[in-house]
């Protein structure tokens, strides 16, 4: 695609164009022809016909005759936003009950690369809190959701291979050793806790989302200052922040009796979950033992 340069405050003039473009496209009308393009735009028909003739080459844009559509490799690239904002809007009312629950912040994280991202926050009421907010990027080799992550999505660990452990605190895991023997935990319960590891005085418990194909696709757990929690806590809040994640695995499709091979997920559902379906809802019990990390900052 024709390239233009820019600067740092204003954007490159091709993108603006190319922005014009893809707005002529909308539900009413998803197949305009070139002429069409043209006259919405405003854009001299030459730099128009080129734009597009390139949007087309770049997978932008998909031609059939004389008129467009929005292409097909623009749409895989746009799918896991899309998930992403599906999750994000499935997830957020059983956040917040978790929030009301147990009385601490709610997050739940996705991963990118060697690195984990809040995408939704529920957060404390308490004045004393640890705050959490959209947008926040944390490692994922430190932390009970980084352990997760770690221990449930399968490119995790290949992604972490190659990167420097950052020791954050004293209990960060800094070997390799130290943080598969973590990574093990994490798996083989479902589930992990840690104290201190990214920030001194927070803390944090998560557990696995899968989704309707009974894969990963998420982790969720709460954070806290360990000045009002600590390990002794874990007995009270791991079940409901194990609770938590089979809910919002079950609101995304996720099936209990299919299971997520080699995670123990599946087998912790059908053990621990009893259904009460009075007046159309589900109380669901997970009897999980927690195990208390060595440290964290959700």
């Amino acid at each position: 695609m024709a390239r233009e340069t820019g600067t740092a405050t204003a954007p490159l003039l091709v993108l603006v164009k190319v922005a014009a473009i893809l707005s002529c496209f909308t539900v009413e009308d998803p197949e305009p022809t070139l002429q069409q393009i043209i006259r919405s735009t405003g854009l001299p028909a030459s730099t128009c016909q080129r734009l597009v003739q390139n949007m087309v080459r770049e997978g932008f844009l998909d031609r059939d005759g004389d008129r467009y559509r929005v292409g097909i490799q623009l749409v895989r690239w746009a799918t896991p936003g899309t998930i992403g904002l599906d999750i994000v809007r499935t997830v957020r009312p059983i956040l917040q009950a978790l929030r009301d629950e147990t009385g601490e912040s709610a997050c739940l994280y996705i991963r990118d690369g060697a690195h984990r991202t809040v995408v939704a926050v529920a957060e404390t009421r308490h004045v004393v809190m640890r705050p959490f907010h959209v947008g926040q990027v944390m490692p994922i080799h430190a932390g009970a959701p980084g352990k997760v992550f770690l221990a449930f999505d399968p490119g995790a660990r290949s992604a972490l291979d190659g990167a420097e452990l950052t020791k954050f605190t004293a209990t960060t895991p800094d070997s390799w050793d130290e943080l598969d023997r973590q990574i093990d935990v994490a798996r083989s319960q479902g589930y992990f806790a840690a104290f201190g590891e990214r920030n001194a005085d927070v803390g944090s418990i998560s557990a696995p989302v899968y989704d309707y194909s009974d894969e990963f696709a998420a982790v969720l757990g709460v954070g806290f200052p360990l000045q009002r929690v600590s390990e002794a806590d874990v007995e009270r809040l791991g079940p409901a922040v194990a609770r938590a994640a089979l809910e919002a695995s079950l609101a995304m499709g996720y099936s209990p009796a299919t299971g997520a091979p080699g995670t123990g997920f599946a087998a912790q559902a059908a053990v621990g979950m009893k259904a009460d379906t009075k007046k159309g809802t589900r109380a669901r019990r997970a009897r999980v033992p927690f195990l208390a990390g060595e440290g964290d900052a959700p």
